[in-house]
């Protein structure tokens, strides 16, 4: 047993945990915490310059790494209400982050204290769950359950409160546990006559396809999938924001489903006649909840580890609980040596004509004039220029959301988006997290100049620590979304959707980073190759049509009635 204080424990619960990076801004709430970190060499501290922004680092590290990201807000009230919106979003994502922060002194509580706030409270509905620990010999248990929950499916975030006063307290601390000692490492297979009667419904189908979501990408479970949809030699469509779930440039790839999705895959999902989805949730983005984006007559498979999801949005002939890449493997052992099937070969072959000829038009439709640049030109320059093994991060907004079907994803964990928080700010922060926990890959962070505005002060972050990733701004000088929808549904009664920036390369290079101006199309290449080498965190600020807006949500003007 040892003596220490509960910040000293807390790190140490952090160190049990193998934690590498921890993403933070220091406050006087956690100075225990923050002196523990001193002395903790193998745990790298990246002090950032927003809470929010920080905790877009940790989710970004989460979703890259399989790991827990791990952010500590320094001060309790604003430190930690600055994290709300940064904890929103990786719930909206599943994804593991770990948050921790300083509390007011217990003996303050209910005084309307200096900096206080309910923070029991105000993380409870944004998080997996939250804590606030009552002494300092809790301090390590609480901390690993943390973890625990963080990371048990389905993940998410959660919020650790620490009160000033636990973290000075001194308690006697035993030896802290391995997390293999309590965490699981097998997830459920999915039952065995359920498979059987899937694989019968598969077997027996005219125009099958598989969606392949979450559970495939973020499980790494793309051969088991392929292997499946090889073995009945169907299509395989992704969910948005998961297009790097499997390789693109496989044969039975169609792309992003959905609304937001490209046609081709989209069409699959509404003619199907069986529809295996496979660790997705058939959510807000891929379907919009209505049977204009999934066919209506179709037999739907659901394959999901977390049981509440299966059937929520759509009634299914066959929920299957379970892994998705095990239930993948499962399907494939019970088809056999299924026989090929006229009608089945006919839908493939078709979708197989069809999308290369969508590929070949969207290139041949990509306006390649040099200024005004175009969203189609960019991206066409961009598929040319990336290498095929750059991980791309997304904002929201109309030029991103363009982006999401428009870029080649070759590798699995690829492509890292807001997805259905909608977040914008997210891109350029989320894409330093990336970059930590995969360092010998290319990071490209795709972002509009409105969200790139709120984020760049992490430039410092950026530099300060070596995290040399590309920020793509396209410049538009406006809130793009919003735009075009006043543009469309209001009669062009602009107010509010302008934005006045300075020259972002300009602001890169003055943080002590390297800045790159595209005002003509043909310049972006060059930029992009020069960016990637340059040996410091980049920004290339890229002049795009502003009035190149799309209204994606059309729908939420349905009730304007035009």
């Amino acid at each position: 047993m040892t003596m220490m204080s509960g910040g000293q424990v807390a790190v140490e619960a952090l160190k049990a945990e193998k934690t590498s990076h921890v993403f933070g801004l220091i406050g006087s709430a956690t100075m225990e915490m923050f002196d523990a970190l001193y002395d903790a060499p193998e745990i790298n501290f990246i002090g950032v310059h927003d809470e929010r922004t920080g905790c877009h680092m940790a989710d970004g590290f989460a979703r890259a790494s399989g790991r827990a990201g791990v952010f500590l807000a320094g001060q309790n009230g604003p430190g930690t209400t600055n994290l709300a919106t940064g904890l929103g979003q990786a719930k909206a994502a599943f994804s593991p982050v770990v948050s921790i922060s300083g509390a007011l002194a217990t003996s303050h509580l209910y005084r309307d204290a200096f900096q206080e706030v309910d923070q029991q409270s105000l993380f409870t509905p944004i998080t997996k769950k939250t804590w606030t620990a009552p002494s300092a010999d809790r301090v390590p248990d609480l901390v690993r359950e943390a973890f625990r929950v963080a990371l048990a499916p389905r993940q998410g975030p959660v919020q650790l409160n620490l009160p000033r006063d636990v973290l000075a307290a001194q308690a006697d601390i035993v030896d802290l546990q391995s997390p293999n000692n309590y965490r699981p490492l097998a997830y459920p297979a999915g039952n065995d006559a359920a498979i059987k009667d899937a694989s019968k419904m598969l077997a027996g189908a005219k125009q099958p396809v598989i969606i392949a979501g979450g559970g495939i990408k973020n499980t790494g479970g793309a051969d088991q999938a392929l292997a499946l949809a090889s073995a009945l030699g169907c299509p395989i469509v992704t969910s948005p924001g998961h297009g790097d779930a499997i390789p693109f440039s496989h044969p039975l790839n169609a792309g992003q489903m959905g609304p937001r999705g490209n046609p081709v895959a989209s069409r699959l999902v509404q003619q199907a006649d069986v529809i295996l989805a496979l660790g997705t949730r058939l959510g807000f983005n891929s379907t919009f909840y209505t049977y204009d984006n999934i066919n209506r007559d179709a037999q739907i498979i659901h394959v999901e580890l977390e049981p509440t999801a299966i059937g929520r949005y759509f009634p299914v002939a066959m929920g299957i609980w379970g892994d998705a890449p095990s239930v993948a493997v499962q399907l494939t052992a019970a088809l056999g040596g299924i026989k090929q099937r006229a009608d089945a070969v006919t839908w493939t072959t078709q979708f197989q004509t069809d999308r290369a000829a969508y590929l070949a038009q969207r290139d041949v439709d990509a306006v390649m004039d040099d200024s005004p640049i175009q969203p189609s030109g960019l991206f066409k320059s961009l598929r040319d220029v990336l290498p095929h093994d750059a991980a791309i991060t997304l904002d929201a907004g109309t030029l991103c959301l363009q982006a999401t079907d428009a870029l080649n994803m070759h590798h699995p964990k690829s492509l890292f988006s807001p997805l259905d928080f909608g977040l914008v700010g997210f891109s350029f922060a989320a894409g330093l997290g990336i970059k930590l926990a995969m360092p010998d890959r290319p990071v490209v962070s795709l972002m509009g100049d409105g969200g790139f505005g709120m984020a760049m002060s992490e430039l410092s972050t950026a530099v300060d620590h070596g995290i040399n990733t590309v920020t793509v701004v396209m410049n538009n000088g406006c809130w793009g979304a919003e735009k075009a929808y006043q543009r469309d549904f209001f009669n062009e009664r602009y107010i509010g959707a302008d934005v006045s920036s300075p020259p972002f390369d300009k602001v890169a290079e003055l943080y002590g980073a390297k800045g790159y101006r595209v005002d003509k199309l043909g310049e972006l290449g060059g930029a992009i190759q020069a960016a990637l080498v340059c040996g410091k965190p980049a920004v290339i600020d890229v002049m795009v049509d502003p009035n190149a807006l799309y209204s994606f949500r059309r729908d939420s003007f349905k009730h304007r009635g035009g």
